[in-house]
């Protein structure tokens, strides 16, 4: 509906680029010294004035599902409690150095992890805890999981980090054969509960072929291990801790661009987020929209548009559809999911437009699709849409078209009311 009309307004666009062609060919402009690579973990500005995040101490004190781990429960107040601001990379820290400091056996490990990593996930902290327990491994991913597991079994702590998710895939065999299976295969007798692989995931913008991919999706059918994806330092840092504390194997997935793009106010507090938990972030009773990671913020621009659209695309908006109320969910944990909040919101809204930034074959929304359709079959008024990133790899400079930004959930949403 929309994009196709959009799509008709490209010729001008085009033209438009090339009466400007400083602006389409800014690798010539590179040896200039105003010019700067973008940063690994990229910046998005919809993310970071979006109402979702939770900007001030009393909001942030009353995240829904908060649990406070704490040594004395008269802690317990939230009057002497404080927060600091923080992005998202810095919240990974916070959480890593207080299992570090609360747990003697946990170690953390990784590629260039000793000087803070890539991302500066785990700046100082093999100088404030030892070289002994946060160092450098070798470049090879089926070794660090293979030795993360190794670790566990012995009952130790184990937080690895693989650098980017493209390349867990190496670590595959021994994350899906092995860690997955270690406590069925042993009648329950050993256990690597404490393993926990970190690993940053989704687009950032420039990211090409093997710095962009989301691949939750392939980890679908390892019973045995958890998946999660936070979507703001707030959620991170708890979930992450509940993550690290949790009795199964867990892989930790980060989206890359909300690093330094999602900014909250954080409890400096040791505290937990429920894990295989969804949460409503947008109460609504016309339609429910799923997702996960960084299309929370693009699935919040669409309910925007949708009910206040700006001129431009106020004619392509019926009138009679600005008023719905849009449920919008964050599944949060992937695997296992939380089946009976999607299925209850979806029977109260008869409608599900699901969305992610992997493809669509073999995605984790063709799973949730399927369990809905099975549970909440007779209560759909419209089949289940998913919004996705297109099943091709991700090219540098086409990345922005491959993944699923507000107009195109927007045109699902549109097309999903209209049914």
């Amino acid at each position: 509906m929309l994009v196709p009309r959009l799509r008709s307004r490209l010729p001008a666009i085009v033209s438009s680029v090339r009466d400007h062609p400083k602006q389409s060919c800014r690798w010539q402009t590179t040896a200039s010294a105003a010019a700067e690579p973008p940063s690994a973990s990229g910046h998005s500005s919809s993310v970071a004035s979006s109402q979702l995040l939770r900007t001030t101490r009393e909001s942030s004190l009353r995240t829904p599902g908060i649990v406070w781990v704490d040594d004395e429960p008269v802690h317990n107040i939230l009057g002497g409690r404080e927060t600091r601001k923080m992005n998202l990379y810095q919240a990974v820290r916070d959480a890593l150095s207080i299992a570090l400091a609360k747990d003697d056996t946990a170690v953390v490990f990784g590629e260039d992890i000793a000087f803070g990593g890539v991302f500066r996930c785990t700046m100082g902290l093999a100088e404030e805890f030892g070289r002994e327990r946060v160092f450098n491994t070798p470049l090879t991913e089926q070794g660090i999981a293979g030795f993360g597991i190794g670790l566990a079994s012995m009952g130790h702590t184990a937080i690895a980090e693989i650098q980017f998710a493209d390349y867990i895939f190496p670590a595959f065999d021994q994350l899906v054969n092995e860690a997955a299976k270690f406590r069925y295969r042993s009648g329950g007798s050993f256990s690597i509960g404490g393993l926990t692989v970190r690993t940053p995931t989704m687009a950032v913008g420039h990211g090409g072929l093997y710095h962009s991919q989301s691949p939750e999706g392939y980890f679908m059918g390892a019973a045995g291990l958890k998946i999660v994806i936070p979507r703001s330092p707030i959620q991170c840092k708890g979930l992450l801790l509940s993550a690290i504390r949790d009795p199964n194997p867990v892989i930790f997935m980060e989206p890359k661009i909300l690093y330094r793009s999602a900014v909250e106010q954080v409890p400096i507090d040791d505290y937990a987020l429920p894990l295989s938990r969804a949460e409503i972030l947008i109460p609504g009773s016309d339609l429910t929209l799923l997702t996960w990671g960084t299309p929370v913020y693009h699935c919040e621009s669409a309910i925007r548009l949708l009910n206040s659209p700006p001129p431009s695309l106020a004619p392509l908006i019926p009138l009679s559809l600005r008023s719905a109320k849009i449920e919008l969910i964050d599944l949060r944990t992937i695997l296992p999911w939380d089946m009976e909040a999607v299925v209850e919101s979806v029977s109260r809204t008869k409608r599900l437009v699901i969305v992610h930034e992997a493809g669509m074959t073999g995605g984790v929304g063709g799973e949730i699709a399927a369990e809905v359709g099975k549970r909440a079959f007779l209560r759909l008024e419209a089949p289940v849409r998913r919004i996705t990133g297109w099943d091709v790899p991700t090219a540098l400079q086409f990345e922005k078209f491959n993944m699923p930004d507000a107009i195109r959930i927007l045109d699902g949403i549109i097309e999903t009311l209209s049914y």
